[in-house]
């Protein structure tokens, strides 16, 4: 097993392990010691197959997307941008509360406070959290295309607001509240859903 021996793991396990690091202990955190050793692998190994850091860091992005993260995906795929939003904010309290995986949500905690070496992480991060925005932003336009948001609904301040709601969970979640209180919360904060018979 120790033999380097090129590919001679499973790459998914070593991306959950990865994964696991990165959510616990953020990039700035992660050596590639510790990835190495929690992959299973050796660094020569690790950089073979995976690439440095911050490449590896952008392919553990992608599996906790597709992954912990896969709610989002799901969200988007209500028939309505309410029902998508509800369940997108309630996605995000089951799974920044999960007590499977590390409290808190990977993108929202994982670079915020990087060194200069390191800005391109935090970078990585800044640009995914804005595409979440952006297509909040399009889906509730055109939810008000369709009629569903009245026609002075404003998706720009919506999407800006229940991304820093969503965020805002996770920050929650890391900060030790509950499953409860955070459903609660989206909640309320779904109680400012414009209505058609608003002026």
């Amino acid at each position: 097993m120790a033999g380097g021996r090129p590919r001679a793991f499973d790459s998914d396990e070593a991306l959950d392990r990865a994964l696991e690091m990165f959510w616990r202990q953020g990039y700035e955190g992660t050596g590639i010691a510790d990835l190495a050793k929690a992959m299973g692998i050796n660094p020569p190994s690790l950089y073979n197959a995976f690439g440095n850091k911050q490449v590896l860091f952008q392919k553990v992005l992608d599996h906790y997307a597709d992954g912990p993260a896969r709610y989002i995906r799901e969200a988007f795929e209500q028939p309505t941008a309410r029902a998508a939003i509800e369940q997108l904010l309630h996605g995000a309290a089951d799974a920044t509360t999960d007590p499977d995986h590390p409290r808190g949500c990977l993108t929202v905690q994982g670079g915020l406070a990087c060194a200069p070496a390191s800005a391109g992480a935090r970078d990585e991060l800044a640009t995914r959290r804005a595409a979440g925005e952006t297509a909040l932003r399009a889906r509730l336009e055109q939810a008000r295309a369709e009629g569903e948001l009245p026609d002075d609904a404003d998706p720009d301040g919506l999407a800006r607001y229940f991304s820093t709601i969503y965020q805002g969970l996770a920050v929650q979640a890391a900060g030790g509240a509950s499953r409860e209180q955070l459903h609660k919360v989206v909640d309320f904060a779904m109680c400012v859903w414009p209505s058609q018979t608003s002026i």
